[in-house]
């Protein structure tokens, strides 16, 4: 039987295909929104993973949110079989990056590679784990061709507008059903040291204020809805955040800021349209009739969302009972409920095993600041035994000049490849 040692080289002299690889998921633009390049990353992926022996299925998750002729939501499950029956372990990654934002000195879909870091979009959130989890695979195949059960990559849609175009659609058709796969693990950036358990709830909102249109030099035969938007801008600094500030949580969630609960003002729009970069005229003088905001709230598990929502509506409702003229809607986007997987459970204990074993010292157990996709494999698919454990420092993500180091990378796939060894090897 070959010897731990050599799967552990197997994956320090894949170094240089770990970096091209990476550099190579990162110049595919694969901007969400609107969601673009699907189907090219799921076309490179499936020829790589082809020449490694998978068995590959392109998968597009039509009628979900986002998916039209123009922008299809393509995703790629690929699996290969062992010698002998026994569990499968799927690595699951998105393939979606966020816009790319302002303050870069480097190209965000170049690749660079400069000291020992792989820069652009996506690289640390989280590309630089999608190729990590490939060359952790490959390595283990390589050196244990006869292993027992099966392996999965899938590279996934829209994790990062809510996965309903990529895993949600997936564990709808079965393919986290806890018959098909046993051990998920989800290559997000939360530091190579640490297993995450699971994530904090989240309650998106959008909430409208209503005024009356009139002349700008009168405002006063109008009603202002930004001026109502601002008095509820000021309930919410006055009263719920302190109050949400004061609540903390079990959960070992990181960093220690999102312990307690949170609210971010994710947009506000009111009045006139902006208008296009090109139009050089003045606004016109009118009283705004109309402001929007969108309010992304996370919540703790010892939270309940009913509470979260009726909280919002009080604060509402109160200005509604004393302000004059003050109207409001409120509708809700989305609710992703907390999600924890036991501490005990098999795919945490064998991971931490192989951290320890790896880097030389025990195991953190986090649980995330923000959703993730194993919101979907919990809730949708059953499947509880499932993490996120990856490369990438979480406090890189969705920042300008992201990027992941490439030693990281190389110590979380042999973390990953000394997974598949202790879960698929029958010694």
């Amino acid at each position: 039987m070959v010897d731990q040692t050599h799967l552990m080289d197997q994956v320090k002299n894949r170094r240089d295909d770990l970096i091209a690889l990476t550099q190579d998921l990162i110049r595919i633009p694969t901007l969400n929104p609107p969601g673009d390049c699907y189907r090219e990353i799921c076309e490179y992926l499936d020829v790589r993973l082809q020449k490694s022996g998978f068995q590959t299925e392109l998968i597009r998750a039509c009628g979900t949110p986002g998916d039209s002729n123009k922008y299809p939501r393509w995703n790629i499950v690929a699996r290969r079989e062992g010698g002998q029956s026994g569990d499968c372990v799927h690595f699951n990654s998105h393939t979606d990056v966020v816009e790319v934002g302002s303050g870069w000195t480097k190209d965000p879909f170049g690749g660079d590679f400069h000291d020992g870091k792989i820069y652009g979009r996506g690289a640390c959130d989280m590309k630089g784990g999608l190729a990590a989890s490939i060359i952790a695979a490959e390595a283990f195949m390589e050196t244990h061709p006869d292993f027992a059960g099966a392996i999965e990559i899938s590279g996934t849609a829209d994790e990062e507008s809510g996965g309903y175009g990529g895993v949600a659609y997936l564990a709808e058709q079965g393919y986290f059903d806890p018959a098909r796969v046993q051990h998920v693990i989800i290559p997000e950036p939360l530091n190579k040291d640490r297993v995450c358990l699971g994530h904090r709830g989240g309650w998106w909102a959008e909430i409208e204020t209503f005024g009356e249109i009139a002349h700008g030099s009168m405002p006063f035969l109008g009603d202002c809805a930004v001026r109502h938007m601002g008095a509820v801008l000021t309930e919410f600094e006055d009263k719920l955040y302190p109050v949400m500030a004061a609540r903390t949580t079990d959960m070992p969630v990181v960093p220690e800021g999102a312990r307690s609960s949170t609210m971010n003002i994710n947009s506000i729009h009111g009045g006139q349209p902006e208008q296009d970069d090109d139009y050089t005229g003045l606004p016109a003088h009118c009283v705004p009739d109309s402001c929007r905001i969108v309010i992304d709230r996370r919540f703790l598990a010892e939270e309940n969302v009913d509470d979260v929502r009726g909280e919002v509506r009080a604060l509402l409702e109160g200005l509604k009972a004393n302000r004059d003229r003050f109207d409001y809607d409120m509708r809700e986007i989305n609710v992703v409920l907390p999600s924890m997987t036991d501490q005990d459970a098999p795919i945490v204990q064998t991971v931490a095993s192989e951290i320890e074993k790896v880097l030389g010292k025990p195991a953190e157990f986090v649980a995330s600041p923000g959703t993730y996709d194993q919101k979907h494999i919990d809730r949708i698919g059953k499947l509880k035994n499932c993490i996120a454990y990856g490369p990438g420092i979480l406090e890189l993500a969705h920042k300008p000049d992201e990027y992941v180091g490439v030693d990281d990378m190389i110590d979380s796939a042999q973390v990953m490849a000394g997974t598949l060894r202790r879960i698929l090897l029958r010694e």
